[in-house]
């Protein structure tokens, strides 16, 4: 049953994260907030990146995130970024739908190299902080780029304050 809800959520906020990256503009791609910050353009092709972990956080038991290779494109590029998330969205959606009830259970951990970064832990776990909700957190780190750029926020779950003033 876990599955069918994850998936719902993911289609869902799968649309939320498109209508976030089609309102990122080319212009701004270079904006950082702080030195030790990413451009917007660099945040924009992360959040686009996440999805492409679901295949190996949810397809594999042991993840070498070092020896599994992504074709990124600039992140100058917003184009390049909204096709690399399409494209990424539609990987994860296949990972999403391949998998069993009784695999969310499955031990999964994450390599570079030889050492270990995240897990061993219930790939359950793993698909919640390091898929869902690592996702979300960089989306409010994208609205506050865009608001700090004097862009408009589209409306996530409903109107926006810039949509209540108007």
């Amino acid at each position: 049953m876990i599955l069918k809800y994850w998936l719902q959520e993911f289609e869902q906020e799968s649309e939320n994260t498109r209508k976030l990256l089609q309102s990122v503009p080319q212009k701004d791609l270079d904006y950082r907030p702080s030195d030790i910050s990413w451009t917007m353009g660099e945040l924009a092709q992360h959040i686009a990146t996440i999805y492409y972990w679901y295949v190996g956080t949810l397809t594999q038991d042991v993840y070498d995130i070092t020896s599994d290779h992504l074709e990124r494109g600039s992140p100058n590029d917003i184009k390049a970024t909204l096709t690399l998330f399409e494209d990424n969205v539609q990987k994860a959606r296949q990972a999403l739908t391949s998998i069993t009830e009784e695999q969310v259970s499955d031990e999964w951990t994450m390599k570079a190299g030889g050492k270990v970064v995240l897990g061993p832990m219930p790939r359950g776990i793993v698909a919640r902080s390091f898929l869902f909700n690592h996702l979300y957190h960089h989306r409010g780190e994208m609205i506050v780029y865009l608001r700090a750029t004097g862009n408009k926020v589209p409306g996530l779950y409903g109107p926006t304050y810039e949509d209540s003033i108007t």
